[in-house]
């Protein structure tokens, strides 16, 4: 199953990176009001959990540096109800997803039978120590196939990411180091220069590096050392493991077919960079 887990990470990633890539959703979340692309991001990822404090959604979200939530939560909400954001995250991912697959495709019989699988393994986990996948839950599943997959494939991701947390955790790996770790696994050099990380301050970046240092993860050019390269391996296993339960919900049979109609849909949607 941990093999089933990464297979159908790569299968549904970019299903859900059209959220965040495309224009759809951004210009959906700008209409509403939302004055940059951070205050919607973050604004419509965290809306599920309720209006929690920034706190609440830093250590949720994990990766993001310190005060960067804060930037953002709850001023975000203060004029756009966390609802309002919410539908129109999956309005514009949803129609984001239609416009490059094409109407041939979204509207195909592959696509309604890889919605239905999905979403069946992505309503069949435990939701205990998963609390960003415990919200998605908390949502309707839409109707509409295209919605339906997009929406179900996010909740898989914010399942993923909620193991991936844990298993960075557990190797005491944080937020910004597990960047540093991504950036060199990509083969990304100086990681400090990797697009989520580069904006932070110099000598916060410089405090990182040192700590990943002292720990052996890292050498004194900036490159993976055996250890922190097989620390890094070894998050990645785990949470390939952790993110294997959903998927239990589905037969051998069940898992072939959904592999098979997600292909097309997934090749279509990496050709056009989920843009």
């Amino acid at each position: 199953m941990t093999h089933t887990a990464r297979r159908m990470f790569e299968l549904l990633e970019p299903i859900c990176l059209v959220t965040y890539f495309a224009d759809e959703c951004n210009e959906e979340l700008a209409t509403l009001g939302h004055r940059t692309y951070w205050d919607g991001y973050f604004a419509s990822r965290a809306a599920p959990l309720g209006r929690v404090p920034a706190q609440v959604v830093h250590a949720a979200f994990y990766s993001f540096a310190e005060g960067e939530a804060a930037r953002h939560i709850p001023s975000a909400w203060e004029t756009v109800p966390p609802e309002a954001s919410v539908t129109a995250r999956e309005r514009g991912s949803a129609a984001s997803v239609r416009r490059i697959l094409g109407d041939e495709l979204a509207d195909s019989p592959g696509l309604v039978r890889a919605a239905d699988l999905t979403t069946k393994a992505a309503t069949s986990a435990p939701t205990e120590g998963r609390v960003m996948y415990a919200g998605m839950r908390t949502l309707a599943v839409p109707a509409d196939p295209v919605a339906r997959l997009w929406h179900s494939a996010t909740m898989l991701r914010e399942h993923r990411g909620d193991g991936h947390v844990a298993a960075l955790v557990g190797a005491r790996i944080g937020g910004t180091e597990a960047h540093v770790l991504s950036a060199l696994a990509q083969g990304i050099h100086p990681p400090e220069s990797f697009g989520r990380i580069h904006h932070l301050p110099k000598k916060r970046l410089a405090a990182v590096m040192d700590g990943l240092r002292e720990r052996g993860l890292v050498d004194t050019d900036g490159r993976f050392t055996d250890a922190g390269r097989e620390t890094q391996q070894r998050v990645e296993a785990l949470t390939d493991e952790l993110a294997a339960p959903p998927y239990d919900a589905l037969s051998p049979t069940e898992l072939d077919e959904l592999v098979a109609e997600l292909e097309p849909i997934t090749a279509a949607l990496v050709a056009a960079g989920s843009r």
